[in-house]
């Protein structure tokens, strides 16, 4: 300790000098932001402004300060001002109305360093490179056809967890939260990849499924810079810089060894049934002369990093709150059950196939609910407002973090009646969706920066769904008196705690 004392003192004077310089600035930028009609909002308090206020859970944190400050409440946290939507009316105004002035993204520390230099469509700014990669994206890996092409793989990886999950009989309780990481992370693998990296036992040089789980931690985590630009050696002493530096390093390396392994092989020939995978798909793309910006290879890793964390987060947080919840509801789950017996068991079979998914209209009632409830990126991805402009009569200013409080809105008591309900036939006999139009609704979120990838993420939520409520009945296990349904923090809302349930055989 006496060895460190001086680096230390030398520390606390540097944040004992950027008081002393923002107490000296402060008049001058309270009198600006007196002459503005800001939002409402918490008065905050010196240097770190609203920041205390956030707390473990910032979507429910944001939430309670709505309720008393408005749907449209604006903060200060550290030197960040900040802008927080918690109404389907704000929401429009800000993802459609004036979706082109909130269209680009804030710097972040954690976005940058692992997802090359927020070079990837989620975190990348708005700009040609950007319209680009969504365009890539929408066009040649996310498309309707494109996801329809990986029927099979989906078929055959929730095939692969049933007959997991059959082996488990009298072994205790299924941890459902790891089959549905594994079942993302494998078929993922095989669309992007080409094929799993995963396997009980397998010795590989890098543990895939442990650095993306690491990587979607490590982007929700809280970093100093983010907040207090200038103050970014505090995340050095934290020992998050070091965390995000490994991780990225774990990454690039593991990504080289994949890109290398598909230079090396034959391009699958389109005249044939072989399967492109995204990888195969990027590398074409990038000998491509039409290109109005060229793809480098760390552009395609960063593009293959948001295939993986949108596909995977999205789609193991939704199947894990829709069981949890249908543990907390039989009568829906019975509900649910008995339509996939009139539709699938009179057809004779065992195992839903996708094609029979269409007929499930109840089963994706309860998938919507659970979204309206548990949306899988509560504040979805902070936006920043380019230039200043105003909403409903208050001033915005330019350069504003905006976070859309997808969670809230979902809860409002203007748009949905029974709010803290599981009631999926609210759904039933409307055209509410989450495809963007409807803003009481925007789990995925909405305008140009929607998340292209829902359609995606759906199809495995709903195959895996239909096939675990088709085969297996399921309760807690025994001497558990309730499901405890705490939340873990992070860019995406996890079950704090693993979901165990016992199965029990349903069909043969």
């Amino acid at each position: 300790m006496g060895a460190l004392w001086p680096w230390i003192q030398a520390c606390l004077a540097i944040v004992t000098l950027i008081e002393i310089l923002w107490l000296l600035l402060r008049n001058r930028s309270t009198k600006e932001t007196a002459r503005l009609n800001l939002p409402p909002g918490p008065l905050g308090l010196p240097i770190i402004g609203n920041l205390h206020q956030l707390g473990s859970l910032p979507h429910r944190s944001f939430a309670s300060l709505s309720w008393k400050h408005g749907p449209l409440m604006f903060l200060q946290l550290g030197r960040v001002p900040t802008l927080v939507i918690s109404s389907a009316k704000m929401a429009k105004e800000v993802m459609k109305t004036q979706d082109l002035a909130f269209a680009s993204r804030p710097f972040l520390v954690a976005a940058n360093r692992l997802c090359y230099g927020s070079t990837d469509m989620a975190f990348a700014p708005y700009g040609d490179y950007w319209r680009q990669v969504r365009k890539i994206c929408v066009l040649q890996l996310l498309s309707i056809k494109k996801v329809q092409s990986f029927k099979l793989v989906r078929e055959e990886e929730v095939a692969s967890m049933v007959r997991a999950i059959s082996g488990s009989f009298g072994g205790g309780p299924v941890n459902l939260s790891e089959a549905f990481y594994t079942l993302a992370n494998n078929l993922i693998c095989r669309v992007a990849l080409g094929k799993s990296y995963y396997s009980e036992g397998q010795q590989r040089k890098y543990d895939f499924r442990k650095i993306v789980g690491e990587f979607a931690e490590l982007l929700g985590a809280f970093c100093a810079r983010d907040f207090f630009p200038s103050m970014g050696w505090v995340d050095i002493v934290t020992g998050i810089r070091a965390r995000l530096n490994n991780n990225f390093k774990d990454l690039d390396g593991f990504l080289d060894e994949v890109i290398t392994e598909h230079q090396g092989k034959e391009v699958p020939d389109p005249t044939t049934k072989q399967q492109s995978d995204f990888v195969d798909i990027l590398l074409q793309l990038q000998k491509d002369p039409s290109l109005d910006v060229p793809l480098s290879m760390d552009n395609i890793k960063a593009i293959i990093l948001d295939m993986f964390s949108g596909g995977t987060e999205t789609s193991a947080t939704t199947l894990e709150w829709l069981m949890s919840e249908l543990i907390r509801n039989p009568i829906v789950m019975r509900t649910v059950q008995e339509e996939l017996q009139r539709v699938v068991g009179g057809k004779g079979k065992v195992f839903v196939e996708e094609e029979d998914l269409h007929e499930l209209q109840y089963l994706q009632s309860t998938i919507k609910e659970t979204l309206r409830l548990y949306p899988p990126a509560p504040l979805l991805v902070p936006r920043e407002l380019r230039e200043k402009t105003t909403i409903n009569g208050h001033d915005i200013p330019a350069n504003t973090r905006v976070y859309i409080n997808a969670w809230a809105i979902g809860r409002q008591h203007d748009s949905w009646e029974r709010v803290d309900e599981f009631f999926p036939e609210r759904f039933m006999n409307n055209d509410i969706d989450f495809k963007g139009h409807d803003f009481e609704f925007i789990p995925f979120g909405a305008g140009r920066r929607g998340c292209p990838g829902y359609h995606f993420a759906l199809q495995i939520v709903e195959l895996a769904a239909a096939n675990l409520l088709h085969c297996f009945n399921w309760k807690l296990p025994s001497g558990c008196q309730g499901l405890d349904m705490a939340e873990s923090s992070g860019l995406t809302m996890h079950r704090k705690s693993p979901l165990m349930l016992v199965a029990t055989p349903r069909c043969t």
